[in-house]
């Protein structure tokens, strides 16, 4: 998505001009093997964690990115990533200013007001350091 500007990042879009398919799938090989990101320390606030909670269950965020949030297939990790890029990208995809490879994630976050997607990206930055 990077490489077709698809999704725009600079860097990644510079970086990404001109590679083939065959350099795209030896990139994913090698960030496959990257260990995931460390849970965060803090706990979490319970009452933000039940709300982020009932709102991922009511989205089905728990089904595509697995009840974990580890991902699986072409459906990414989310468990432990960081706050912010969670907050940024969820908004991006309910605004229609980041594209995925079908419609699934726009027309999920449609109805879901800013206030539970801010609940929402805390509840999976918080999630696995919860249960750990």
């Amino acid at each position: 998505m990077f490489r077709e500007r698809l999704r725009v990042a600079p860097p990644m879009n510079e970086n990404t001009k001109g590679w083939s398919d065959e350099d795209l799938q030896s990139m994913s090989i090698a960030l496959s093997k990257l260990p995931p990101p460390r849970p965060l320390a803090e706990k979490g606030d319970p009452q933000r964690l039940a709300r982020g909670s009932a709102l991922a269950e009511q989205n089905h965020c728990n089904i595509c990115h697995r009840s974990d949030f580890t991902g699986q297939e072409n459906v990414p990790r989310l468990a432990d990533q960081r706050e912010d890029y969670l907050l940024k990208t969820l908004r991006e995809y309910k605004t229609g200013a980041r594209h995925a490879y079908d419609a699934t994630m726009a027309e999920v976050l449609q109805p879901v007001d800013d206030k539970d997607v801010k609940i929402l990206a805390y509840f999976i930055a918080h999630a696995r350091g919860a249960q750990h």
